[in-house]
């Protein structure tokens, strides 16, 4: 199963839900800056930033809600239809191997379902954050580029790694069935290769995350030193730089993670093709 083949299959649904996610991820980018305004409103006794928010919270709440009740349905379907096709192209004598594909599927279309929003949500995020602050303070507009460049240059060489480690655990995954069949000492075997496998893939993604978050850290810190030092004293406006400069952190720290997972799932998917 490809995305290719999800969007043949339901083109319009997968239209709809697509929208929806682009549309709640534009607007989860202005609650910093309304929050900004609302402060400012505030301080000048007005109530009408206080109002904007309120009614931006009530829409994303309303396309939010709307989007995850529509995914739910569609995404059981999808997974319904191409989980039986999955199983009926593997020989039957094979159950260990058509369980296995099964489970398989099943995380993609959970991952599609789950997690590709909050991946669109990020990367809109990201460089919606990234243009807003490029208006606030161009030193840190610079500043989010570069560590930017640094992050996915950090992922970017251990993915060869990455695709090889899960290659060993979906191999023994499909061993599952048959493992459990037999004694228990080659079950015993067989779990203890699958956390060999996971170990070796969490190790590295803290060791990718920690030297990452080290230059993120550091960017925080001295993005708030630049924007004071370059005179931005309006307290609303202020609090909106530093809010964006954080949500811009949180934004870089998630993708690396979608990035590792969407090697895992690029491994799968090309598995499903080979049955």
């Amino acid at each position: 199963m490809t995305l290719s083949e999800i969007v043949k299959t339901y083109p319009w649904k997968f239209c709809l839900t697509s929208s929806l996610v682009l549309l709640d991820s534009i607007l989860g980018i202005l609650f910093p800056l309304f929050i900004g305004f609302a402060i400012d409103y505030a301080i000048a006794g007005s109530y009408k930033g206080a109002v904007q928010l309120g009614t931006l919270g009530i829409v994303s709440l309303i396309i939010g809600s709307g989007r995850r009740f529509f995914d739910s349905r569609f995404y059981a379907d999808v997974y319904t239809n191409f989980g039986l096709k999955a199983v009926e192209v593997v020989d039957v004598k094979e159950e260990s191997k058509r369980t296995a594909r099964l489970s398989m599927l099943r995380e993609l279309v959970e991952f599609m379902e789950n997690s590709l929003p909050v991946l669109v949500d990020n990367i809109i995020g990201l460089i919606g954050v990234i243009i807003i602050i490029s208006f606030l303070s161009v030193k840190i507009f610079v500043g989010t580029l570069l560590v930017s460049l640094i992050v996915f240059i950090i992922y970017v060489i251990s993915s060869k790694r990455t695709l090889g480690y899960n290659e060993g655990y979906n191999d023994e995954l499909e061993k599952q069935v048959d493992a459990i069949a037999n004694k228990n000492n080659e079950l015993s075997n067989h779990l203890r290769a699958m956390m060999n496998w996971n170990i070796k893939l969490s190790d590295l993604e803290t060791l990718n995350f920690s030297v990452s978050w080290l230059f993120l850290l550091g960017f925080l810190v001295l993005s708030i030193v630049i924007a004071i030092s370059d005179g931005i004293t309006q307290y609303g406006t202020l609090f909106a730089l530093v809010m964006y400069v954080f949500q811009y952190i949180g934004s870089v720290v998630n993708l690396p993670l979608f990035y590792q997972q969407w090697l895992r799932l690029s491994e799968i998917t090309e598995r499903l093709k080979r049955i």
